[in-house]
């Protein structure tokens, strides 16, 4: 049987994970948030800045009969477009108009899949998302921003099914200290818009192939 071990960062001491419950803005919107990495985790868990510390939540889910949508095996332009179903990166008029055309060319269907897997759209991911619609960004270095974000790679639980599948372990609750990591997931990104704003202003992003080209016949 095959499992793989992920964390829930949040601030809530007590969590149960729920089919049906969540918001539709999130990511890949409704569903249940969790990493394999413990440290970003514990960075996510107290990201707000109200102060407080958080928890951190560990759990088991089987995968065996899951059926797992990975955005890191597809093309980026298609997790894009899952973004922008979700989530607006700009609220501008050309970035309405355009949004609709974009997510019906390269969106994929996900109401069959138990589980997404893939990137998370923190605030690095908003800062490349705004600069890449205004056709500041070239696609072909989109790959390597996402990279220097740092964004780290989430599963969004999302069918009855998987949500029967994933076990919290119970004596594995860990505090997170604000003070400690909420500086950790400020630096974090702010070196990664720094590196961001460094590789779009290079020679490498040639801004030839744009946004807007994308719809260009």
């Amino acid at each position: 049987m095959a499992k793989v071990i992920l964390f829930h960062g949040t601030p809530d001491k007590n969590v149960v994970p729920t089919y049906g419950k969540g918001e539709d803005k999130h990511d890949y919107g409704r569903g249940f948030y969790l990493t394999e990495s413990l440290e970003l985790a514990k960075e996510w868990a107290v990201c707000r800045p109200n102060k407080e510390n958080g928890w951190v939540h560990k759990y088991e889910l089987e995968i065996d009969s899951l059926k797992i949508l990975d955005f890191q095996n597809e093309n980026i332009l298609s997790w894009l477009a899952e973004l922008m179903k979700h989530r607006d990166a700009s609220d501008s008029k050309r970035y309405r108009m355009l949004a609709g055309k974009f997510i019906a060319k390269y969106g994929i269907d996900t109401s069959e899949y138990d589980v997404i897997k893939g990137w998370r759209a923190n605030a690095s991911y908003f800062y490349i998302a705004r600069e890449f619609v205004r056709d500041n960004v070239d696609i072909d270095i989109l790959e390597d921003l996402l990279s220097l974000g740092g964004l780290g790679i989430q599963y969004c639980i999302k069918s009855e099914l998987a949500y029967s599948k994933l076990k919290e372990i119970k004596d594995a609750l860990y505090m997170v200290s604000y003070d400690e990591f909420n500086e950790k997931y400020n630096l974090r990104d702010a070196e990664a818009r720094r590196k961001m704003r460094d590789l779009i202003d290079s020679d490498a992003n040639k801004v030839t192939h744009v946004f807007s080209t994308l719809f260009e016949r």
